[in-house]
This record gives C-alpha cells, structure tokens and sequence, in this order.
C-alpha cells in the first residue's frame, strides 16, 4: 500500500507515491480566503491607497505615465489591473500615447509575442497603449543617477525615470536574496543597467547572512534597492498577493514602501511556517509554470528549504525546465563551478566588485550543495545541461524518497508542495 502526495510540476502537479511506512509531513501555507470580487478589489484599492491620493487625483495634470510590470517568470495578476489603471489614467486627461507600460525584466530575456500577450493577459492593453521590454544592456536607454553610498552604480531605464507618473506592479512572495519581491525590487533589478544589477549581486552582497528569504532587516540588497527607490523620488505601486491556486487574495495600492510593507505584512504569517524539527530529507518543488520554466529559476527551490534541512540530508527538488536551462551566461557559470569545483569557484567571486552576469545563481546554489546532498528530478534537460546542473540528477522521485529514508535510517520525509513560494523556519520552541 501506498499514499500520494501531488507537488507543483510544469503546468500540473506530479504525483509521487509514497511507502506506508514514511511518516510525511506536508508544509503550504496557511490558507487565506480568496477575495470574492478581485475586479472590485483592485477598485478598491486604487481609490484608497496606502500612503497617497487616490490614484485618479494621482493622475491629475500628469503628462506621461510609466507602469512596470513583471516578466514571465512571475504568475502576477496583470489582467486584473492594469486596464482600470490605465482607464483611470486616461479619464484623468492622459491620453494613451503618453502612457507606457515597460516589462521589468532585469537581465532576463525580453517577453515577446503570444508570451507577452500571455503576460500582459488583456488583449485591449495592447491595443491601446505601448507594451516595451527593459534591455539592461542598453546604455543608452538608462539615466546616471550617481551611487548608493556602498558604491552601487544607480543606472536606471530613462523611460521609468522620465516619466511624470511612475506606477510599479508586482507580486509579494519570498525572495531568497532581497527578503521579499515586489515593490521596490520591481525597480532595480527590474529596469536597472547591467552595471547595478551586477554590483549588488556580487559575492559581498550575495554571501551577506543577511541577504535571505523573508528578512528585510539590515538587508544589504533590499537596503540598496530602498535608496535607489528613493534616489528616483515620487513612485507608486499595486502588490499583489496569491495562493496556491494563483487566485488573488490580496490587493492594494500607494506610495512604493509603504505599499509594499504593507503587503508583507499582510502576508508574512500565512507564508513563513516555523517547523519544530529538521528533516533529513525534503522534497520540494520550483512551484510549477512559470517558476520552473528553467534550471536558473530552479536554485531558488532549492534555496528556501535550508531552514529545515539537516545539515548532511538530502534535499530532493521536481522542476520541469520545459525551457531548458538559462541563460548562456548561466550555462558558463555551471560549468566554471562543475570544473573547477564549488570552494574554487566562489574564491573567484569574492574577489569581484561586478559579478558575472547570471553567476550570481550560481553562488546561490552552493549554499544548499554545502549543507547536503542535492538531488534533482527533471524532464526538461539535455545530457550536458543535467551534468553542468553540478547536483545528482534522478530518473524516478519516489525512488529517490524511498533511497534517502533508507540512507539516512529516518522516516521522517518534509514535503513542499509548493516550493519557494513556501518558506519553512526551524523554530524548537514554536
């Protein structure tokens, strides 16, 4: 006899049959209700912010607009509000050719086509205003805004910085270097030159203790990301919160930081479970389409478990990679650190003020490969890319289950079905 636990692959969920005798333990977050009318609730919230007018008298006398939203790589709800924001922008006496979106993409790939339709997720934005990717590579689509006082070049998109009307959209989830995504972090990395993006992802940033999912105290990154924010001046933003079915359960809408704290305030309690022990094995996942598009975003999954991993475990992460593995900067990066070998690797990094483009996940992914083993089940992966993952690649999760409780002489199994969107907290006197 069996049981079967479903975790988030792809598009769906695979499900993994699990032995009678392994004791599982299933970690989600703690629901919250879905919001009945999120149509009405985006209303809501644009004509009672945060921290600021409503967004009507926002747009009163403004003569441009610029709204970033989130590439691909995050589920955001763009449907919902980006055509009330734009009609509300519109009836205030902007007219739609003075009103840009642009797609935060950081130094990912641009969204394109069918996938930026899919991203934008409502056919009459299109037609009526202008969609356009960030290209960080660019220098002259960016304005010099001088330096952070550590040193970070402030390079950002000059069509965000020139804008009278400056609105940010994004979701609110763990982030496992900056603490938190959205708000602020919709800016820089999301329209900032290579140059920025490459300083605070260096190896003084990124090996920071601080720099973790879920803390914004003395973050170094999500400190930097403040002061470019505030470097800018007057910006707004919509967060967004979802659940595991990426229904809407929170919404609002206001002055960036206070809008954004707001939102992880809101959603904190629900998102960080404290667990009364460590397991040695976890499974987990890279939380389906879009997260688990590629191996790149795939180290985040295998970031957020560490809490709860006993140091020597086995750490087990289902991600489909339907788009392979990444960037060529990243591929380059996996396959320094499979050649030379992890401590070589991140000797390399320490001494660099700029980092390698993508080599920053990289560095991530050492973390967990320092604390145990890292086992990862893919079907999305060519021969070469599974050998530069630099973690052991398994045909069959359940096996690899099965194999772990054995090895480690512990039937104890913590599962996440969600994977980074969930972020487990050893805590023994919770």
């Amino acid at each position: 006899m069996s049981k079967t636990v479903d975790i988030a692959y792809g598009r769906g969920h695979l499900k993994v049959p699990l032995p009678e005798d392994v004791e599982p333990t299933i970690i989600r977050k703690t629901a919250l209700p879905k919001l009945q009318d999120p149509r009405r609730a985006v209303e809501g919230a644009l004509a009672a912010p945060i921290g600021a007018p409503s967004l009507a008298e926002l747009a009163r006398g403004r003569e441009s607009a610029c709204i970033l939203i989130c590439d691909i790589t995050r589920p955001v709800p763009n449907r919902l509000f980006l055509r009330p924001m734009i009609e509300t922008l519109m009836a205030a006496g902007l007219p739609p050719e003075r009103i840009v979106i642009v797609v935060a993409t950081g130094l990912h790939r641009p969204n394109e086509g069918a996938e930026l339709a899919e991203l934008v997720g409502d056919p009459w934005v299109l037609e009526n205003v202008r969609v356009e990717n960030h290209l960080a590579r660019n220098d002259a689509d960016h304005v010099d805004l001088g330096a952070t006082r550590r040193g970070t070049p402030i390079k950002i998109d000059r069509r965000f910085t020139g804008a009278d009307l400056r609105i940010v959209s994004g979701l609110i989830e763990p982030h496992f270097m900056a603490g938190w995504s959205g708000g602020r972090k919709v800016v820089a990395p999301g329209v900032a030159h290579h140059e920025t993006i490459r300083t605070f992802h260096s190896a003084r940033f990124m090996e920071d203790p601080l720099a973790v999912q879920c803390n914004l105290v003395e973050n170094p990154l999500h400190e930097e990301q403040l002061e470019i924010v505030r470097k800018i001046g007057e910006i707004y933003a919509v967060n967004t919160v979802l659940d595991e079915d990426r229904d809407l359960i929170y919404v609002n809408f206001g002055e960036v930081l206070a809008s954004h704290l707001a939102a992880v305030e809101f959603v904190t309690d629900s998102t960080v479970i404290r667990m009364p022990r460590r397991f040695r094995t976890v499974l987990t996942s890279s939380a389906g389409y879009p997260l688990d598009k590629t191996y790149y975003q795939t180290v985040k999954g295998m970031v957020t478990p560490m809490d709860i991993l006993e140091p020597g475990g086995t750490l087990i992460i289902a991600s489909e990679c339907s788009e392979g593995f990444g960037s060529g900067e990243f591929r380059a990066a996996q396959t320094r650190m499979v050649e030379m070998g992890p401590e070589r690797f991140l000797a390399t990094l320490m001494a660099k003020s700029f980092a390698e483009i993508d080599e920053w996940q990289t560095e991530m992914q050492l973390k967990p490969m320092r604390l145990g083993k890292v086992q990862l089940y893919t079907t999305g992966l060519d021969e070469e890319e599974r050998r530069i993952t630099g973690v052991e690649l398994v045909d069959s999760v359940e096996r690899a289950v099965i194999d772990s409780v054995l090895r480690h002489g512990d039937k104890a199994v913590a599962i996440i079905p969600e994977g980074p969107y969930v972020i487990p907290v050893f805590d023994d006197h919770g």
